[in-house]
């Protein structure tokens, strides 16, 4: 008979000792873990964002959303201190999902974020989430996040998909996007993404904030797979495509077929892209053969532009190719 053992749990201070100096940037390293967890793409925006007199632990957004979502964690148990900081934040951010990540919930706050889900609007979330620490005999330490409180029809949309009604064209896409996030996250563990939703795109982090690849369909009857670059600053989004606009030749050979390169003069933004005509109207078998398109090449962008925009966002400022 094979020797078995027990798994032990730790404190989170034996691993962090301080909160600010070490767990929060643990968690804003691990922030897709985190997402992952709750069912969605989560991108890092920024770390103690100011909140009047107070500091916001983590700013981050739901790629699949757009929605702002606040994070506050601490690494003891619950109390009501962090719960009224949780509240400030959520308000001053005009959050749509907020999460509490601990080592333990209280009953009777599990109880006021079940009341917070209940009496708030479907497009507001909250969550709280428990870190455990796991160790089998000497070996490394593990973590596991576990939402232990959740929206009332969580978690029924993270097995069904089913969320409110909505357009005819928006449930179209939603059933379009759908299998294509879970095949993402199935086979290639490509986003943490569970649900897609009733819109036109859905964006996937590569791994640098602000510069997600997205599939698209555009209004112009075309399919899409598109690099969006906004980091939030015009000069560090055009510097950063001149850079990569250089490299055009070896990107595209990499890539295996040619990009499009929209610098967007008007915009704070910059894109790169491939289309291919198609639309959500197109027949079911179209739809299929797109969603496989799509795939593939947001597989390929994300081997080719993840080192490459993290490369990019580090070299000098005024490196513009124009």
């Amino acid at each position: 008979m094979k020797q078995i053992t027990k798994i032990k749990r730790l404190k989170l201070r034996d691993i962090w000792e301080k909160e600010a100096a070490d767990f929060t940037p643990w968690l804003a390293e691990n922030i897709q873990a985190l997402g992952e967890a709750l069912g969605m793409d989560l991108e890092l925006q920024s770390q103690e964002a100011p909140v009047g007199d107070f500091s916001l632990d983590l700013l981050a957004k739901d790629l699949g959303s757009s929605r702002l979502v606040v994070v506050e964690n601490q690494l003891t148990q619950t109390d009501h201190d962090h719960l009224g900081k949780l509240l400030t934040y959520a308000g001053g951010f005009d959050a749509g999902v907020v999460v509490w990540v601990s080592e333990a919930i209280r009953e009777e706050h599990r109880q006021a974020l079940d009341w917070l889900n209940q009496r708030t609007d479907q497009e507001t979330e909250f969550f709280g989430v428990v870190v455990e620490v796991l160790q089998i005999e000497n070996s490394a330490p593990a973590f596991n996040f576990r939402a232990v409180v959740f929206p009332n029809d969580w978690q029924k949309r993270t097995r069904s998909h089913t969320t409110t009604t909505t357009s005819t064209r928006g449930e179209a896409y939603r059933q379009y996007f759908q299998p294509l996030i879970d095949e993402l996250r199935e086979k290639y563990r490509f986003t943490g993404a569970r649900v897609a939703q009733p819109q036109s795109w859905y964006a996937f982090s590569i791994g640098t904030s602000g510069i997600p690849a997205s599939a698209v369909f555009a209004g112009n009857g075309t399919a899409r797979v598109e690099l969006y670059i906004d980091v939030g600053d015009l000069a560090s989004n055009k510097n950063l495509f001149d850079w990569l606009l250089k490299q055009k030749d070896a990107i595209e050979k990499e890539c295996g077929f040619p990009l499009t390169w929209e610098r967007l003069e008007e915009r704070r933004a910059c894109r790169i892209c491939v289309s291919r005509p198609g639309s959500i109207e197109s027949s079911p078998d179209e739809l299929g053969e797109i969603r496989k398109w799509q795939i593939e090449r947001l597989l390929i962008f994300k081997r080719v532009f993840a080192p490459l925009v993290k490369a990019g966002l580090k070299q000098p400022t005024g490196v513009s190719a124009s």
